[in-house]
């Protein structure tokens, strides 16, 4: 049976913050609405101190940014970009247009199709994600969105030039330096500058995933996602220096992010509780790890690998190393995860930034029944039918007939009429 050596907040606690954000992101959306282009230019002031002439960059500016980048930069950026978008072809490729003769006459079949517009959201602040721009950016341009815009934040009061480099390189359209609430809520909506899309993209603090909640409807959205999660199982093959460096890496995402253990050995979860609190005494971001691994941290410790399955599909995380004997029977036996890191020659910072699988994944137990962001998410699969004289007056009366059934005789009527007209006289 689990047994629970180490638990973070409480759901009432969680809950409870919750609401205080999802407020204030329905008062910003509010705004943007009634405001437009003014709103988001005062928002921005406020929470960036940024209000440049123009959010948009012109051709020139993403020139003269990408130039000032070092040469090794920009070799990193292109190695990461060839792996996503090796990855993401190879993915679209197994999506194919169908067509099938289900009965004589009858003819249907289903096309894939890109969505015609996307917002794609780089964060900034503490952390540049410039591989957001590669995850979101690159992976909407393999499926052949027509037009692609992005936003980021400034840093401290400077673009940030990596990151629209990265931009730049990965297929984006338009380039906005717009960060937060207000960046999601001008791409779904729309201002006077800023052409609205049909759907947004990427990850965020609480306050930006939020807002995709809220905007969710009225534009389309990769998926609902919440702060970093990382899952280590382990067994009596692992050892705690690494799960502490893989828990804490991911940790100093931000203080509200979890961190879990789930291991088959009581000896190995103690250990891993000292060298945390070794490592967090040199980690250049202990004050935000520290916080995440205190509040959010759990250890769980099981009487088998079986039960560590069923522990790790109960918490559904977002992201799942596993440092057990045999990592292949997770694969096998898993089914609720963001991503699977098998083995200890991975971790979760290889996904996050440039192996080549996605990195905006399904968090707050989305697991369950949603994968992660990937080229498929800006696809579209839609039916079309085609039916012959002869095959439309024979599933007519199959129609009519099951229309009647349910008292809809305006349906009913659409299949008699084609009775009526294609039937054998």
């Amino acid at each position: 049976m689990a047994e629970y050596l180490k638990r973070g907040k409480s759901l009432e606690e969680v809950a409870a913050n919750d609401a205080k954000v999802s407020e204030t992101v329905s008062q910003i959306i509010n705004q943007i609405e009634k405001e437009g282009d003014s709103a988001v230019r005062e928002l921005s002031k406020k929470f960036d101190k940024w209000s440049p002439e123009s959010f948009k960059l012109s051709p020139e500016q993403i020139d003269e940014i990408i130039n000032s980048v070092p040469d090794q930069v920009i070799e990193d950026i292109k190695f990461a970009q060839a792996q996503i978008r090796n990855f993401a072809q190879e993915q679209r490729k197994s999506m194919k247009d169908i067509e099938v003769e289900t009965l004589p006459g009858v003819i249907l079949g289903h096309k894939i199709i890109p969505v015609d517009s996307v917002g794609c959201y780089i964060p900034g602040g503490r952390y540049p994600m410039v591989a957001s721009a590669h995850m979101s950016v690159l992976t909407a341009k393999v499926a052949g969105v027509k037009r692609v815009i992005a936003c980021t934040p400034p840093i401290n009061g400077e673009i940030p030039a990596a990151t629209v480099t990265a931009m730049a390189m990965a297929g984006a359209d338009e380039i906005y330096i717009l960060g937060g609430v207000q960046a999601m809520v001008a791409m779904a909506v729309g201002t006077e500058t800023i052409e609205s899309v049909d759907m947004i993209v990427g990850p965020g603090n609480a306050f930006v995933a939020e807002a995709k909640r809220q905007l969710y409807g009225r534009v389309g959205i990769d998926l609902f996602a919440g702060p970093t999660e990382t899952l280590v199982v382990a067994d009596q093959t692992a050892d705690a220096e690494m799960i502490a460096t893989d828990i804490l890496g991911q940790g100093e995402h931000g203080p509200t992010s979890p961190g879990a253990l789930i291991t088959t050995s009581r000896k190995l979860a103690e250990e891993t509780v000292v060298e945390i609190e070794r490592q967090l005494g040199v980690l250049k971001t202990a004050d935000v790890a520290r916080v995440s691994w205190g509040d959010y941290g759990v250890i769980i410790l099981v009487d088998s690998i079986e039960e560590a399955v069923i522990e790790a599909n109960r918490l559904a995380f977002e992201h799942v190393e596993i440092l057990t004997e045999n990592p292949d029977y997770f694969l096998e036996n898993m089914t609720n995860y963001g991503c699977l890191f098998l083995g200890p020659e991975t971790n979760v910072a290889y996904g996050d930034k440039v192996i080549g699988t996605n990195h905006t994944l399904p968090t707050k137990g989305a697991a369950r029944y949603t994968g992660g962001l990937w080229v498929g998410k800006f696809l579209k699969t839609v039916t079309y039918q085609k039916v012959s004289e002869d095959a439309s007056a024979m599933i007519g009366e199959y129609a009519a007939r099951l229309c009647e059934l349910e008292n809809f005789s305006g349906h009913a009527e659409q299949a008699y009429l084609r009775v009526r007209r294609y039937g054998k006289k």
